[in-house]
């Protein structure tokens, strides 16, 4: 039993490593938003929340922001390494508890529908009401300028209301749909060694139990 744990701790740990890679390789979306990056860190999120459920999910995004942290440091203050945790749990989280009652392809795709759901309503929430405070309190900026930088490259929006409706809206549309769909095209391709990775152990040992 202590293996088994040491295996899901490792497989946790190693998911973790890949979303750090993967965020390392993001890019901006100008037109949408100047501030946010896309990435797929996300994915190995999602795929090793599937086969280790919540703890292991909590656990990769806490590794990957962590490396992050260690080997880039931060460039917005720490506002944006808080976001990326917010708006992980909050996409992750309820994908990995849906589908843990509902182990089926139609459950998978509710799952990410519910997650990416709430991640897009927290985003604004948080981007509101949190993050962007933050942001302005500590860089000595204010909505006008967060706006106008917005405009620059997105001249339909002018105010709060339209930088929600067509920056942040649409950015996290954009990202939990590619994650999504990627995720629903490889879960089984990837889980399936993963899962019998883990549980070789523990197949081996019920089978060692039985035969004394």
């Amino acid at each position: 039993m202590k293996q088994l744990e040491t295996r899901r701790l490792t497989t946790a740990a190693l998911c973790g490593a890949v979303a750090f890679v993967l965020k390392y390789i993001s890019f901006s979306v100008p037109v949408i938003s100047p501030f946010a990056e896309f990435d797929l860190s996300a994915l190995p999120e999602l795929i090793g929340g599937f086969i280790l459920g919540p703890v292991g999910a909590v656990a990769i995004i806490v590794v990957k922001i962590a490396l992050n942290l260690v080997f880039r440091g931060s460039n917005s203050m720490f506002t944006g390494e808080v976001q990326n945790l917010i708006l992980s749990l909050a996409y992750v989280l309820p994908a990995v508890l849906y589908y843990r009652s509902h182990k089926t392809k139609h459950g998978a795709r509710i799952a990410l529908l519910l997650g990416s759901v709430i991640s897009i309503v927290i985003a604004v929430f948080t981007n509101l009401y949190l993050i962007f405070p933050a942001y302005m309190a500590l860089y000595g900026m204010n909505w006008d300028s967060i706006v106008q930088v917005c405009s620059a490259v997105n001249p339909a929006i002018k105010d709060v209301p339209t930088m929600v409706a067509f920056s942040i809206i649409p950015f996290n549309i954009l990202s939990r749909t590619m994650t999504s769909a990627i995720a629903l095209l490889v879960y089984k391709k990837i889980s399936s060694p993963i899962k019998k990775l883990i549980h070789e152990y523990d197949d081996r040992r019920i089978s060692h139990e039985l035969q004394h």
